[in-house]
């Protein structure tokens, strides 16, 4: 029995464990999260899945645009992705005729339509991938046992690749981590500092860097030339540049937003030189409006074997049906609608320049008007210090002190980048972008040829662009001169600290110190945090044309007050008065309040003793006999005790004790000593009707208007009052009885003259006017 029952066990263990086992092997349902759980989704449900992935939380951003506007034309270049899946599924043979004619007219168009003749094309989706595959094929082309050796051929002489300083941010580090090459093989090319544009390469230098690397025993390999600088849109001279390759066997690759230009008409002869290069890379999905189309890299070169090693070519029909959005996009656009969208771009930056050159203190950096459709701009100003001359400015200002000119350069592009942050709120369809440049400081660039197709940007959007720009500029100019005014108060007065922040725009930062704040450190003050929310709130309250901030932006550092763009002229002195007196009384009165418990509790405390003391006295003077119960009373009603009721008052202000027999002596409270007044602020200033704060007073003609109106309203109460006075004295005159107060002959006369005076003001001689700091 103990032999079965120990069987029996065994069975039911090896049954558990196999059930176990094959739990474990089995997936659940619950291990896997989202939809795949079940037997799958609809494709409803699938859909409305992505549109909520990709429209997101409405309620969040309610004013973002959902989608960006789509035309047939880029819902012509959405099919080709589509259609390219599907024709994947051909048989080989049709598959391999139809890619092929697809990537042949779509290279063969764009030759044509862009002047790159005899060449060929290779369509990639990183943009920096076109050249890339370019110095594997200058690699190839120069080292002929590089297949077969490797990079043991370059031990001996390195490439050298040559870059333009203003050439795109990291792509000199993206050909390197491509190719296995070492950060030294990359030359950085200067651009012009004496001739020329500042964002050109310099040809001299280059030439000079050439030869300097072949007498080193390296091999300049290939050189990048900018067509359109990716922040200004200048175009290198790649004629000279063509020359100076030819001549040391060096490749020239061309790219830049400016190539778009060869499908016009007129082309400038600096633009027209690319067609010459080896190679150029272009972007024509932003150019004509295209989503999710290809960038291009044209180039030529006579060994399809190298070409097909470096990876410009490729057989297998996959890399081939990149092309076919593309290629129906341009069948649809044709040459016409091509030509018309580049030619509208050029025409709206065109447009751009012509108006702002008409505007005051907007500065346009342009190379050449018509080879470049971008245009950069920015707002410049004179020195607040010497707004009187015309002739002084912040660029050519070698008398100042460098701090100084630092200071105003970095006032200058604080204000460039809020009014960049406002036109690109105000005009979203501008396509306007705020870059920082290093020589120039912070500008704003309108690149129409790369927003304009995709955002459909009109003439009429240029207009209402210079139409902000326009009326912003008195705020600009008002805040950049009463910056330094304002610097200069608050150094001036004691308990504020001026704030240094480059980064904001406003008039300025101000900070309160007050009693127990530690001047070492930075950190976060809850004290000044205090002050600091109460005279925020204060300011508000005045209802005034400026607008303040409470800052840091970073909690862990001291609070300040953050005063924002002023649109008129401000009474700076009045503004830092009333910051001070303001925060004064704040400190005062929080520290009235944290003292006011401590000095309750004490006077409560103190109170309680003197009227125990009082008590005491009070029953040493009635005597024993008083306090029995029936004795007292009797003898309280035979003699009764003539006591004052003595207490004790608290006073706040003094913070100590009275007695209250005064009051009931008297019967008045105050009798005793006045209380202190509450110390008050400065005596605020007096305002016109209708005038805010802050404002300075109106001078010349506006303040005889003010003094001439006020002088008439004193004539009209001194007419008013007069011709009551007559009045009375009339009534009395005629009464039968006389009175003691009757005037005298002598007085009716005076009456009579101020009657006259009354009735004509006109003959009265004009009176002075006092000054206006008099009344």
């Amino acid at each position: 029995m103990g032999k079965n029952l120990k069987e029996a066990m065994k069975m039911l263990e090896d049954s558990q464990r196999r059930t176990e086992e094959a739990n474990g092997n089995k997936v659940k349902s619950g291990d896997i999260p989202g939809p795949l759980q079940g037997s799958g989704q609809d494709m409803v449900s699938i859909l409305q899945l992505v549109q909520n992935l990709m429209h997101g939380d409405e309620d969040e951003e309610p004013q973002s645009a959902r989608v960006q506007s789509i035309g047939e034309q880029g819902h012509m270049a959405l099919l080709g992705h589509s259609l390219g899946a599907y024709i994947s599924t051909l048989d080989k043979e049709k598959l391999r005729k139809l890619t092929t004619r697809i990537l042949s007219d779509t290279t063969l168009w764009l030759c044509r339509i862009f002047r790159y003749e005899n060449g060929c094309a290779y369509f990639h989706e990183e943009e920096r991938e076109g050249l890339a595959k370019i110095c594997r094929l200058a690699i190839h082309s120069h080292y002929e046992d590089f297949v077969v050796d490797g990079f043991n051929v370059l031990y001996n002489k390195k490439p050298v690749i040559y870059l333009s300083a203003a050439a795109r941010p990291g792509l000199g580090q993206y050909l390197c981590n491509q190719l296995g090459l070492p950060f030294p093989c990359l030359c950085r090319v200067p651009c012009n500092t004496m001739f020329g544009s500042q964002h050109q390469m310099d040809v001299a230098f280059l030439e000079k860097l050439i030869k300097d690397d072949i007498e080193r025993g390296r091999l300049p390999l290939l050189l990048v030339a900018n067509a359109g600088t990716a922040a200004v849109g200048h175009t290198d001279k790649i004629g000279r540049l063509k020359e100076l390759c030819e001549q040391y066997g060096i490749w020239l690759h061309v790219e830049g937003v400016n190539l778009a230009t060869l499908a016009l008409g007129y082309v400038s002869s600096s633009v027209l030189a690319a067609t010459k290069c080896d190679s150029m890379t272009m972007t024509p999905g932003p150019w004509l409006g295209l989503p999710a189309v290809p960038a291009v890299t044209l180039y030529k070169h006579d060994d399809p074997a190298l070409t097909l090693v470096a990876g410009l070519t490729s057989n297998k029909p996959a890399d081939k049906l990149r092309a076919l959005p593309l290629w129906l996009s341009l069948q649809y656009l044709g040459l016409d609608g091509i030509v018309e969208r580049i030619k509208h771009a050029c025409q709206l930056s065109q447009r751009l320049q012509e108006s702002l050159k008409k505007v005051n203190h907007i500065k346009i950096l342009v190379e050449d008007e018509l080879s470049s459709p971008v245009v950069v701009f920015r707002f410049f100003q004179e020195l607040t210090s010497s707004v009187s001359d015309p002739t002084f400015k912040a660029v050519s200002a070698p008398n100042m002190a460098p701090s100084t000119v630092s200071r105003e350069r970095h006032s200058c592009d604080a204000l460039n980048r809020w009014l960049g942050e406002q036109l690109k709120q105000l005009v979203p369809l501008s396509g306007l972008t705020v870059m920082d440049l290093e020589v120039e400081g912070t500008c704003m660039r309108f690149n129409p040829l790369m927003t304009a197709a995709g955002l459909g940007t009109r003439a009429e959007d240029v207009d209402q662009l210079v139409a902000y720009i326009q009326s912003k500029l008195p705020v600009l100019s008002c805040t950049l001169q009463l910056r330094e005014e304002f610097k200069q108060e608050v150094e001036g007065t004691a308990g504020l600290l001026y704030v240094d922040d480059p980064n904001w725009p406003g008039i300025g930062v101000v900070r309160y110190e007050h009693a127990n704040d530690d001047k070492n450190s930075l950190k976060s003050d809850p004290e000044g945090e205090k002050i600091h929310a109460g005279l925020l709130k204060k300011l508000n309250e005045l209802e005034s044309d400026l607008t303040f901030k409470m800052g840091p932006e970073y909690k862990s550092m001291k609070s300040c007050l953050y005063i924002g763009m002023a649109s008129e002229d401000v009474d700076i002195s009045e503004l830092v008065e009333t910051i001070v007196v303001t925060t004064r009384e704040i400190e005062e009165n929080s520290r009235l309040l944290e003292n006011m418990t401590e000095v309750v509790r004490k006077g409560i405390q103190e109170a309680q003793v003197e009227l125990q003391k009082a008590n005491e006295e009070r029953l040493l003077e009635e005597g024993v006999l008083r306090q029995i119960p029936v004795v007292g009373s009797v003898l309280n009603w035979f003699s009764p005790v003539q006591a004052l009721q003595k207490g004790r008052t608290f006073n706040l202000t003094e913070g100590s004790l009275v007695s209250t027999e005064p009051i009931y002596v008297y019967k008045a409270q105050g009798s005793g000593v006045t209380p202190p007044p509450t110390p008050s602020g400065s005596r605020p200033k007096q305002r016109l009707p209708g005038q805010k704060p802050f404002k300075r007073s109106l001078r010349g003609s506006d303040a005889l208007s003010e003094t001439s109106s006020v002088s008439h309203i004193e004539d009209l109460e001194k007419a008013e009052y007069l011709s009551s006075g007559l009045e009375h004295n009339t009534f009395e005159s005629s009464s039968p009885e006389g009175h003691p107060g009757a005037p005298t002959p002598q007085k009716a006369d005076k009456t009579e003259v101020l009657q006259k005076k009354a009735e004509h003001p006109e003959d009265d001689p004009p009176q002075v006017e006092e000054p206006e700091s008099l009344r």
